[in-house]
């Protein structure tokens, strides 16, 4: 317990950070009023709706800061999952010295009834596609630079592109046209033919 004289006076002392430095208590960046945004629609085999994320940024004397990210979707069941990848993703980019740690975090989870091939990617599950998509607003707001790509070919390339497209091709015929939604997102596992787009079983009929 402090004992205080007669004489003592309590003072406040104001202790805060420069906005948009990232500086202050906890390292943590303050969101400003106005920010600049992007959204992106995501379509997933993970999911029954399409999800909308929202991306912004703000500018600071290091550069560009990611500040927070949103998900929007109709489908309510998942309302509550969204809330809270938002929230820790979003506070990851106001404290975090280098957020770029996240990326590499969302594409190691795996969803347990198996990933989804899209776009000549494959993906192993929901969390890895919104990491994509955060990755690519980080190069289309210019957070991370694009690297450059040599436009002239290294004649000491032994790789055959032509092998790797009959790769991606193998690959994708593991899946199958779905009887229930038409996509080809039909694969069987442990027995049961289960489709990643719409759910469908025929362990269910």
């Amino acid at each position: 317990m402090i004992k205080l004289k007669n004489n003592d006076k309590i003072k406040e002392v104001k202790v805060g950070p420069t906005p948009g430095d990232g500086t202050g208590p906890s390292n943590s960046t303050i969101r400003p009023e106005v920010v600049n945004a992007k959204v992106y629609k995501l379509k997933s085999a993970f999911v029954k709706n399409a999800v909308f994320i929202t991306l912004s940024y703000i500018e600071t004397h290091n550069g560009r800061k990611p500040i927070e990210i949103f998900i929007n979707s109709k489908d309510l069941n998942r309302s509550a999952e969204y809330v809270v990848l938002t929230r820790l993703i979003s506070a990851i980019f106001r404290r975090a010295t280098d957020p770029m740690f996240i990326l590499e975090e969302l594409h190691g989870i795996h969803d347990p009834n198996g990933g989804s091939f899209k776009d000549g990617k494959y993906y192993h599950s929901f969390y890895a596609e919104v990491a994509a998509t955060i990755e690519r607003f980080f190069y289309d707001v210019e957070i991370i630079e694009k690297e450059q790509k040599d436009l002239n070919p290294n004649p000491q390339d032994t790789s055959n592109p032509k092998e790797s497209d009959e790769a991606i091709v193998d690959f994708n015929n593991t899946f199958r046209i779905c009887p229930d939604c038409s996509e080809k997102a039909l694969k069987t596992e442990n027995g049961c033919d289960s489709c990643m787009g719409c759910g469908y079983s025929k362990c269910d009929k």
